[in-house]
């Protein structure tokens, strides 16, 4: 590809995927308020810009952002640019807010393409992410070899801008209950006396494996680093939101509650900014046990 494609937006899951885009030798026109963010990409050939000049300066423009106000901002200012025609929203903000985003641009002769992605920084980088997409279908079309770029999977899961946020919010649901059982029912094994290594493999070679067990849990429990990539709020953010989208369907979440009131206190206990694995320290505490592998107990 020799056009500029935009990206706005180089958090830690933004940063890593443009990452990709350039070592890819996709030219690139980035928008980030963190100029230290920025400064790796300029050293290797990327141009920088404000929003509506990245829009400018790119058909095709990429958002990547932490929450729903800041994508409608940064989507007002390029619904005024005369150049992108094709926007992707990779960021988790809900179908509510998708929707008059997508109808904003259309208004301008823009298509918004409806694309979160699934996997964490670490699999942004490696280039295994999940990607689900919902849109127009020239213009996934047009942005699929750049997907495949980021991801290893490129989930195309309807024509409506709003379905890959409700897909999204489904994942992550089902991964947060995950979380909360696997937290809480190892710190009692762990509690019992069993030993935490032991119990991680049992429960993978069993019925009751799932994501934070085979991945979350010896990665970054066992070891104790708690440094899986993702922040404790941002999943907070992403319970709630699909919350609110199963209050508008009229569908019942008594299990999913309960798991968002441990998100909750987790939240403002003040753990928000950590990583989302360090939510099983409260448990620990609480319980009165600690779930390390043998490695990390005898570092001390």
């Amino acid at each position: 590809m020799t056009d500029s494609v935009g990206f706005i937006g180089l958090g830690a899951m933004g940063a890593a995927m443009a990452e990709r885009l350039q070592e890819a030798g996709v030219p690139l026109v980035l928008c980030d308020p963190n100029a230290k963010a920025l400064e790796p990409f300029v050293a290797k050939g990327a141009r920088i810009g404000s929003a509506k000049e990245v829009a400018e300066a790119a058909e095709i423009v990429f958002l990547c952002l932490p929450k729903a106000a800041v994508s409608a901002s940064v989507v007002a200012e390029i619904a005024s640019a005369s150049r992108a025609k094709i926007v992707v929203e990779m960021s988790t903000i809900g179908k509510a807010a998708i929707e008059p985003m997508a109808a904003a641009l259309a208004k301008t002769g823009k298509v918004l393409v409806d694309c979160p992605v699934s996997g964490g920084p670490r699999g942004a980088r490696a280039g295994t992410l999940a990607t689900i997409v919902a849109g127009d279908p020239d213009a996934v079309a047009r942005i699929r070899p750049l997907l495949e770029i980021v991801a290893k999977n490129v989930f195309v899961v309807g024509d409506r801008p709003g379905l890959a946020q409700i897909m999204k919010l489904v994942n992550n649901l089902i991964s947060a209950a995950n979380m909360a059982s696997a937290f809480e029912a190892l710190v009692i094994g762990a509690k019992a006396g069993l030993d935490p290594d032991l119990m991680v493999e049992v429960v993978n070679a069993s019925t009751g494996r799932n994501s934070a067990t085979q991945d979350k849990v010896p990665q970054s429990v066992l070891t104790g680093s708690f440094d899986y990539g993702a922040r404790l709020d941002i999943l907070y953010k992403d319970i709630t939101l699909g919350l609110a989208e199963a209050e508008a369907l009229g569908v019942p979440t008594w299990t999913l509650n309960a798991v968002t009131q441990l998100f909750r206190h987790g939240v403002t206990a003040g753990k928000g900014p950590e990583d989302f694995t360090a939510l099983i320290t409260l448990i620990e505490e609480w319980g009165g046990a600690e779930v390390r592998g043998a490695k990390a107990r005898a570092k001390g």
